[in-house]
């Protein structure tokens, strides 16, 4: 029988189709059709290589799944792509090795072919291939015996279930004492394929079938070899820029569900990732760093983790990938090192753990000392940690930090600005660091001897070049906040690497330490004086505003401190460790710099004089004397190079100064108002207040007792200080008076007569006085030099105005000295004259005269008046001296001073006998003329 070759055959015509193929230049076309048919297709190929045991069936079903997976990646086909490696993945069973049979080993063997085939369109579908080569590398270990990575990670917690399967007499697995490992009956008891460790969703003890079943298919596996396992790994190097990201993506996260595994954790994928890193190292830089991003944020997370032995290891392995890279010389302009070591820093600044900060320490202390040549813009990461070191509570971190610290600013500084001179900034921070140092003062005074040699290294011009440069790329950033308020000329490009050295020293000169105080100190200032002549005028004054000025802020800006002024508040002291160690060398030192650059930073003349206003306007001694002595020593070596305008700067801050105590100092010596004093029975004008005439402490609770005393001490400091502006005052005008016009010397005599009218206006206060007197006798402690206070106000304030009268008569003819003079004298008189209390007729509003019963002096009343002798003594001179028509101007005023001066009672005879010549020569040529 012919077979009919009619071409209207129906099955002639279908054969015809069969053989004629079309090629599809748009793939859209194909996308439609798969779409149609995928899920069609993934049931067809589930089910047969579920149910089928037939070797050719599953074979065809695996291919089938590999040319699913294959088209469905080409065409960007996520959800179809993922579900085809998703069920091949399944059907490997590495989750339930138990159950495993041939066609899963040979879904293994498709999951690799997919991975070496069809890498370069995985994208997230990398997670299922990776997560089974691990499973794989896992089953094939536990079948060798060989010990699970959690035998060194974390303690073993499965000897019950050793003894377990001991008493079962189960048989041994390849090799002996593999049974006894947990991890081996997790894998035997199965658990899902999406289960975070397997066996956990199988609780209970495994029988004996599972046993044999797990050992045979363990010899199963072994047609899985490593070669095949490496080969997806080394493979790597060819997959494109897209793939290779999300073949990192996926292996650190696959890494991260081991390490975190609860019951077996493992370090395969971790091993992996050093592997793959150092294959794909010569990738193109943007490649690499996308990459790295991916690696570094793995790194540091795990990194971190509680588990410190997997913290660890995770650090050991960055160290071993970093040691790897730094073989390589980086390229210019790259700043990929930085970024390379950056993991380091920040577990470095997270870790709590200080077994960890001590691993990362010795690891960049290795990589540097190693590789130190190839070290470009590491540099950074590297000054980071050992900054972060600097400031860890464990010494040994602390000492093994600074040692290599050491090594390189000794060995190696060079190279720390080889590449970019921002990492000088870095270096100057990390010592500035180290100087703070709580644990051993030798580490905070031998960094400060590094800032110093790196500061003779900046002033050698090493990195003047570079830094041009770098003002120049727009693209290097600032070294410094404070430096980025600089706008450097071409003569100081480099000045600004100033900044961040000389502000470390100044913040240091506040540090609780008097050692480091001291060399801190020391050293800010030797680095100024001999390097000062490279900065300039506007360089200065930024050294000045960050560098400078912050060491005196507490004195400089003490007139705009709050009150402090209250006896529970504890006001400063010279007993302060700061005032009384460091105040003078910090002020020597201000004053010797601004002598030495006066030219170049003489517009900070007025700040100068303002914090050394501040010493003075401090209530302690102590402070007040050491910028007394600071601002005569700047008039004096300045001299004649003082402007006018400058001089009266001066001169208006030091009146200020003296009138910025009074408002405060009034208001602490108030507080006696509220204090009652016990009464004695004896008259105040005959007590001896030397002694205590029947005054107890007793008499007076302990708390006012107190707040008495601390008024004393107050008025004592008040006055110390006010004398001492008064000596500061006349040392400048007889030092520079050839140099001062009468506008200044008419601010000086204000001075004087401020303070001098302050102190008298103190000891015309009776009742105070009679209370600071007893409070003193009761505490038993000195009295306040009340009385000296005035002498010496008004004795200055005498001298001064005779000798400017003396020496420029044009210029106290101009200013009226000669009045102010007389004046000064009739008040004396007066005042001497109430002390003694002669006055017998004063006026009262009905005109009727008062009588004063002159009483016996005591002894107290006599020690005041012996006082006072000297300095009425002196006023009695001068007008004794003042020509006869001068002295005829005056004399209506001071006839009658001087009539009852003659019925006073005179602690010297040398009163009489100046009033007798006064009567004499100078009123008797009058009443007779």
């Amino acid at each position: 029988m012919e077979v009919s070759s009619n071409a209207d055959d129906p099955l002639t015509r279908l054969d015809c189709y069969m053989s004629i193929y079309h090629a599809v230049t748009d793939a859209a076309i194909l996308r439609f059709m798969v779409e149609v048919c995928w899920g069609p297709m993934l049931a067809a190929f589930s089910v047969t290589l579920d149910q089928s045991d037939d070797r050719l069936a599953t074979s065809q079903c695996l291919q089938g799944f590999r040319y699913a997976v294959h088209v469905t990646a080409v065409m960007g086909m996520q959800t179809q792509r993922d579900a085809f490696v998703t069920s091949v993945a399944k059907f490997t069973y590495l989750h339930c090795a138990a159950d495993m049979k041939q066609r899963n080993v040979d879904a293994v063997k498709a999951i690799i072919s997919i991975a070496i085939e069809d890498g370069n369109n995985l994208q997230d579908a990398w997670e299922h291939i990776l997560t089974c080569l691990s499973r794989i590398e896992h089953l094939q270990l536990l079948g060798e015996g060989a010990p699970p990575d959690a035998s060194y990670l974390i303690s073993s917690n499965g000897e019950t279930e050793e003894k377990a399967l001991k008493s079962m007499g189960y048989p041994s697995l390849k090799i002996k004492g593999t049974l006894q490992n947990p991890a081996v009956m997790a894998i035997v008891r199965g658990g899902s394929y999406d289960s975070t460790a397997v066996g956990v969703n199988s609780p209970g003890l495994v029988t004996p079938d599972q046993i044999n079943n797990f050992i045979s298919n363990l010899n199963l596996l072994d047609q899985i070899g490593n070669f095949e396992l490496n080969h997806v790994f080394a493979n790597s190097q060819r997959l494109n820029s897209e793939a290779i990201v999300a073949f990192v993506k996926a292996l650190c996260k696959v890494s991260i569900s081991e390490l975190q595994s609860p019951t077996d954790p493992r370090v395969f994928s971790l091993t992996k990732i050093v592997e793959i890193a150092h294959y794909n190292m010569n990738r193109i830089r943007l490649v690499w760093s996308r990459i790295w991003n991916v690696l570094s944020g793995f790194f540091v997370s795990v990194g971190l983790s509680e588990n410190l032995s997997v913290a660890i290891f995770v650090m050991d392995s960055l160290r071993q990938l970093a040691m790897k890279f730094l073989e390589r010389e980086e390229l210019a302009n790259y700043n990929f090192q930085n970024e390379f070591l950056r993991p380091f820093v920040i577990v470095m600044q997270k870790s709590n753990s200080t077994e960890i900060r001590e691993l990362i320490v010795r690891c960049i202390s290795q990589m540097v000392l190693s590789r130190v040549s190839n070290v470009k813009s590491g540099w950074k990461s590297v000054f980071m940690v050992f900054t972060v070191a600097a400031a860890d509570e464990r010494k040994n971190v602390v000492l093994l930090a600074f040692e290599t610290m050491e090594k390189i600013v000794r060995e190696y500084f060079p190279y720390i600005t080889e590449t970019e001179t921002t990492t000088f900034t870095d270096c100057v921070r990390c010592l500035t660091t180290f100087t703070n140092s709580r644990f051993n003062s030798d580490v905070s005074l031998n960094a400060i001897a590094f800032l110093r040699f790196c500061a003779l290294k900046l002033a050698d011009g090493g990195l003047i070049c570079n830094v041009k440069s770098s003002v120049d790329d727009p693209s290097i950033p600032i070294v410094d906040e404070v430096a980025s308020d600089v706008n450097p000329s071409d003569k100081d490009d480099h000045v600004s690497f100033w900044i961040p050295l000389l502000t470390g020293l100044s913040k240091l000169t506040s540090d609780p330490r008097s050692a480091i105080r001291k060399s801190a100190l020391e050293v800010l200032f030797n680095i100024l004086n001999d390097h000062g002549h490279l900065f300039s005028h506007s360089f200065w004054t930024t050294v000045f505003n960050s560098a400078i000025f912050p060491i005196y802020n507490s004195f400089s800006d003490r007139k705009d401190v709050k009150d402090q002024d209250s006896p529970t508040s504890a006001p400063l002291s010279e007993g302060s460790a700061w005032d009384s160690e460091t105040s003078p060398i910090a002020v020597q030192c201000l004053v010797d710099l601004f002598v030495n650059f006066f030219n170049v930073i003489r517009s900070q003349l007025p700040s100068v004089v303002s914090i050394l206003m501040g010493f003075i306007r401090s209530p302690a001694k102590g402070p007040a004397s050491t910028g007394v002595a600071a601002l005569l020593r700047l008039a004096g070596e300045l001299g004649g190079r003082i402007s006018e305008d400058e001089y009266r700067e001066i001169f208006l801050s030091l009146k200020e100064a003296a009138a910025s105590l009074l408002p405060g100092f009034m208001k602490v010596l108030r507080i006696m108002d509220e204090i009652e004093m016990p009464e004695s029975s004896h008259p105040f004008a005959d007590v001896d207040v030397s002694s205590d005439h029947g005054f107890r402490n007793d008499d007076l609770e302990d708390g006012n007792l107190q707040t008495a005393a601390y008024v004393v001490s107050r008025v004592k400091g008040h006055i110390a200080v006010q004398l001492l502006i008064v000596q500061v005052v006349s040392d400048i005008y007889k030092a520079n008076q050839r140099f001062l016009s009468a506008a200044n010397v008419r601010i000086l005599i204000d001075i004087f007569s401020s303070i001098a009218s302050h102190a008298h206006q103190l000891n015309s206060e009776t009742d105070l006085l009679k209370k600071l007197l007893k409070a003193c006798s009761i505490a038993e402690i000195s009295d306040p030099p009340m009385v000296h206070f005035e002498n010496e106000s008004y004795k200055n304030y005498l001298d001064f105005l005779r000798d400017l009268l003396d020496d420029n008569p044009s210029m106290s003819e101009a200013l009226n000295v000669e009045a102010q003079l007389a004046a000064v004298c009739e008040k004396i008189l007066q005042i001497y004259l109430n002390c003694t209390g002669s006055r017998t007729v004063q006026q009262n509003p009905t005109n009727k005269p008062v009588m004063h019963w002159i009483l016996p002096s005591g002894s107290a009343k006599k020690e005041e008046l012996a006082e006072r002798t000297t300095l009425l003594l002196s006023a009695l001179r001068v007008l004794s001296g003042l020509e006869r028509d001068s002295f005829r101007g005056h004399a209506r005023q001071l006839f009658p001073l001087f009539v009852d001066l003659v019925r006073c009672e005179h602690s010297s005879g040398e009163v009489q006998r100046i009033l007798s010549n006064i009567f004499r020569s100078c009123i008797g040529p009058i009443i007779m003329g």
